[in-house]
């Protein structure tokens, strides 16, 4: 059994925590990272959480680091130092069966990695070289070869390969409705929404999602607002509330049980995912297979759930 995965701390949470820790400043960080100095916050509070101790004292506005601070600090910018420099000699030295595949990070989380082993199986003598990005492919200057991204964000020039289907539902912990095992929209009302806030803005949220039945969020009066998709899912498997779910990477999650649908409504979305190959790159045969593979997973995955509903 693999426990890498359960021993580790939140891996989103690894990249504020470093800055925070080597700038000794929250809003530095935040500069740094180009996010708000509250997503800093919340991410360096979510680690703490998880690890169950303190990595900061906080005084007047100040941040200083604890002594378990120091040592992870020391520990986590040795690793990603190392990471970096492992990722510039792949840039440097590229090989010609190696692809570059970009993804959005909740795809890369919960839709690819627990798919990839049977991308090699089927062509073990081509190499995947995952790339994570939160923003849209317009805005992303790093080469890839293949990128999965939701439909509708800038796109630049690059070449639109193939679009798949998603539907949209709500999801939240078994456990948090207790013995309410269904909800009506109407009910909805009652919880806590959990939000996913992108800039620029994801295809379907919650206002665009209750616009679909008719409604509006006009009226709710607990949210809770994330800036990564995977921290909002997170929250939600937590029991902190009702998240805005799509099959595609929450799927995994309602089949082990960490997730349930409360409600039985769902937004279907035909072309909500596409596949874009890099603008003026060759056609080659491993990019080519990858395409093809990603198309027969998608669309194999739509032709499940179609016969599951």
């Amino acid at each position: 059994m693999n426990m890498l995965g359960k021993s580790l701390p939140p891996l989103a949470s690894l990249l504020p925590f470093e800055a925070a820790a080597r700038l000794q400043s929250f809003s530095k960080a935040a500069d740094e990272l180009h996010i708000t100095q509250a997503a800093i916050s919340r991410q360096i509070r979510g680690l703490e959480d998880n690890l169950g101790l303190k990595l900061f004292y906080r005084r007047n506005r100040a941040v200083f680091l604890t002594q378990e601070g120091r040592e992870l600090g020391r520990v986590v910018s040795a690793a990603l130092q190392s990471i970096s420099a492992s990722a510039v000699n792949l840039r440097e030295s590229p090989r010609k069966n190696r692809v570059v595949l970009l993804c959005q990070l909740c795809e890369a989380f919960y839709w690819l990695m627990p798919r990839l082993s049977t991308f090699h199986q089927l062509h073990p003598e081509i190499e995947i070289q995952v790339a994570t990005s939160t923003r849209p492919l317009a805005e992303f200057s790093d080469h890839f070869d293949v990128a999965l991204q939701s439909t509708g964000r800038p796109s630049g020039s690059h070449v639109l390969a193939f679009t798949a289907a998603d539907e949209v539902f709500p999801v939240c912990s078994p456990d948090y409705l207790s013995a309410r095992q269904s909800l009506d929209i109407s009910d909805l009302r009652l919880h806590t929404l959990l939000h996913h806030s992108a800039t620029p803005p994801h295809l379907m949220e919650w206002d665009s999602w209750l616009q679909a039945f008719g409604q509006t969020s006009e009226g709710y009066a607990h949210h809770c607002f994330f800036d990564s998709y995977p921290l909002m899912l997170q929250a939600a498997v937590e029991g902190h509330g009702i998240a805005m779910g799509w099959r595609r990477t929450a799927g995994k999650l309602i089949e082990n049980g960490a997730l349930v649908r409360p409600c039985a409504q769902s937004v279907p979305l035909p072309d909500a995912i596409s596949v874009f190959r890099q603008q003026g790159e060759a056609d080659r045969i491993e990019v080519q297979a990858l395409i093809g593979w990603l198309e027969e997973q998608l669309q194999s995955e739509s032709e499940f759930f179609g016969r599951m509903d």
